[in-house]
């Protein structure tokens, strides 16, 4: 199964609370950190709701 890097590009600060969870749900805590995460409907999902604060590569 592939695997997704997402980068945690813009800060959360002024963001509603559920993104900033979402966020930290996913391992991202600082701006520029890259997780790597499995590529399934959950992560998608979790991804496509803060599409505003990162970026997504396929790894």
């Amino acid at each position: 199964m592939a695997n997704l890097k997402v980068t945690l590009v813009k800060s959360t600060i002024g963001s509603i609370p559920k993104h900033r969870k979402t966020v930290e749900a996913l391992g991202l805590k600082k701006i520029g950190k890259t997780v790597e995460l499995p590529d399934n409907a959950a992560t998608r999902g979790m991804v496509q709701q803060v599409r505003h604060l990162v970026k997504v590569e396929e790894a």
